[in-house]
């Protein structure tokens, strides 16, 4: 039976920026449960791929801030664009921060296809156990047996399910007696506590707001959802909110007493919101869609929470509405020059299911390009 220098477990962002990186003399296999390799990059950013960010840091994730400081100054995101720009791919920059593919995902994905030429695929092939035997590693699929001297393991998180996202890459570490944070759902939509069941109602409307949660301020476009909110807005205020209260400005460009001065419209009329949100906000605030010349001192204070909205929200979307999970393997478990376990030789874990979560904005298919990028140039120069 053959026996592959490094078997790749996953054909995600990270492992295939990790097979394409290898030293073509090795011999290189990818192992996926899906059909079709890169479906979470194929889909992301409305089928443009949100790549990278015109601002990173450290401070954009969360995790081992040294750990990841050290993956970013092996592979940066100038490094990540160069990379792109070799290989024929100029990303185009969106609302001055966003990097995503000018005419669709395809263009990225087309990149490692043909950088991945010589990589053996084993597509529909759900893995279900890894076992070291000796110097070997045994890779157990629903199909087949297959070993390799080195696994690299890149399955993602739980979120996108229906792409056949699952928590295996959790399990193999523990089967070796690898420390894990078992998955949660990031960058999710939030629920809503009974008193907010009037956002449910606007199911489809969108908006402007600005959100604060835990002193992070968050300028972005909400989005009414059957199940609370979501858009954005508030994909970004879930990586920061464990629980509490958060706040929305719903007119984040506007003075709400400025408007309603001197006007003789109704309020519902003055504020420059969709008339169905402007009226449930109003009702929402215990306040009478009446004319602006009507308003009362009291009355008054009570539109200021048009600019202060708090609520605390029920809870989240779950995996199946997730862009990402938080959690993933322990980053004090691996070497944050090559992503191997320290204590078994020759298995790596790369991407999502290693615990650092980035913000929305690209920046987690940043940590999954560099972290792959660097697996293989550990695997290389090993």
């Amino acid at each position: 039976m053959k026996i592959y220098d490094v078997l790749i477990l996953g054909a995600g962002a990270s492992a295939l920026m990790c097979a394409a990186n290898l030293d073509k003399k090795l011999s290189v296999g990818i192992v996926e449960g899906n059909g079709k390799i890169a479906q979470k990059l194929k889909i992301s950013g409305g089928g443009k791929c949100n790549i990278t960010n015109v601002e990173l840091s450290r401070d954009n994730y969360d995790g081992d801030q040294e750990f990841i400081f050290n993956v970013f100054e092996s592979f940066s995101r100038d490094d990540l664009l160069n990379y792109l720009h070799a290989n024929g791919l100029e990303p185009v920059i969106r609302k001055n921060r966003y990097y995503f593919c000018k005419e669709s995902s395809d263009e990225i994905i087309k990149i490692f296809k043909k950088a991945t030429k010589h990589v053996d695929m084993y597509l529909n092939n759900d893995i279900l156990w890894v076992k070291k035997s000796g110097a070997t590693f045994e890779v157990k699929t629903q199909a087949e047996l297959l070993r390799a001297k080195k696994v690299v393991v890149a399955t993602g998180g739980k979120s996108y399910q229906s792409l056949g996202a699952s928590d295996i890459g959790l399990s193999i570490a523990k089967s070796f007696g690898i420390k894990v944070k078992e998955f949660t759902p990031a960058l999710v939509g939030l629920t809503v506590q009974k008193e907010q069941f009037w956002m449910k109602e606007l199911s489809g409307l969108s908006c402007p707001v600005a959100i604060n949660v835990d002193s992070k301020v968050i300028k972005e476009e909400l989005l009414f959802a059957h199940k609370g909110i979501s858009g954005p807005a508030v994909l970004s205020a879930s990586f920061y909110w464990q629980k509490g209260s958060i706040t929305i400005d719903f007119l984040p460009e506007s003075n709400i007493l400025e408007l309603i001065k001197g006007s003789k419209k109704q309020l519902s009329s003055v504020i420059p919101l969709p008339k169905r949100l402007s009226k449930a906000l109003l009702e929402a605030l215990g306040v009478e869609d009446i004319e602006c010349k009507k308003v009362t001192q009291s009355v008054k204070e009570k539109l200021k929470n048009i600019h202060n909205y708090e609520f605390a929200p029920a809870g989240n979307f779950g995996f199946s509405k997730a862009e990402v999970c938080r959690g993933g393997v322990l980053t004090d478990e691996l070497n944050p020059y090559t992503l191997e376990s320290l204590d078994v030789k020759n298995l790596y874990f790369i991407g999502e299911v290693v615990d650092v979560t980035g913000e929305l904005g690209g920046y987690n298919f940043q940590w999954a390009f560099s972290s792959g990028y660097v697996c293989a140039n550990g695997i290389n120069n090993f």
